[in-house]
């Protein structure tokens, strides 16, 4: 086996993972660009792997250029880990009207107690994210933030129809 339990020759199936989601560190390099400036850059993330949905990669607050978010006044609720706060871009990097790119839960529920302290990304509204230098794919539909790594196999809630997967 590999790094985190993966077959490096294999795949991970979406379809593997547990429900309530658990949680694992991950020890690859996670960085995240927009505009050219990094975001965030770390080897101590922890991914949440929950059926049907590709990993959220959760970054360490300390591994975070948080200087340059803001909080936004969005919030949603995650059965299992609680309301999440949004991040969106300070002016320095974003415009008016740009959608929220990150997410945290500021006191999760117990189990996720872990994820404290963390940033998960939109894939899909930041220039880049990479995993151990392989560009990641967003999980589809907008709302999740999963992301998809040649390791990782679905399909994939999200996709047109998987509404009540």
């Amino acid at each position: 086996m590999g790094v985190n339990g993966v077959d490096r020759a294999g795949t991970e199936s979406v379809w593997d993972y547990p429900r309530p989601p658990r949680i694992e560190p991950d020890g690859r390099h996670v960085v995240v660009r927009h505009a050219g400036v990094p975001l965030a850059d770390s080897r101590r993330c922890l991914r949440v792997l929950e059926t049907s949905h590709p990993p959220v990669f959760y970054i360490p607050r300390a591994d975070v250029r948080v200087e340059l978010l803001r909080a936004s006044e969005h919030r949603s609720v995650c059965e299992w880990k609680g309301t999440a706060t949004y991040w969106r871009l300070g002016p320095e990097l974003g415009a008016p009207g740009m959608p929220d790119i990150a997410w945290s839960y500021e006191d999760p529920r117990p189990a996720y107690a872990p994820i404290t302290g963390h940033l998960a990304f939109h894939a899909d509204r930041v220039e880049a994210c990479t995993v151990d230098g392989e560009l990641v794919r967003a999980q589809p539909g907008g709302f999740y933030g999963g992301w998809i790594t040649d390791e990782i196999t679905g399909p994939f809630k999200g996709v047109p129809g998987s509404r009540g997967w």
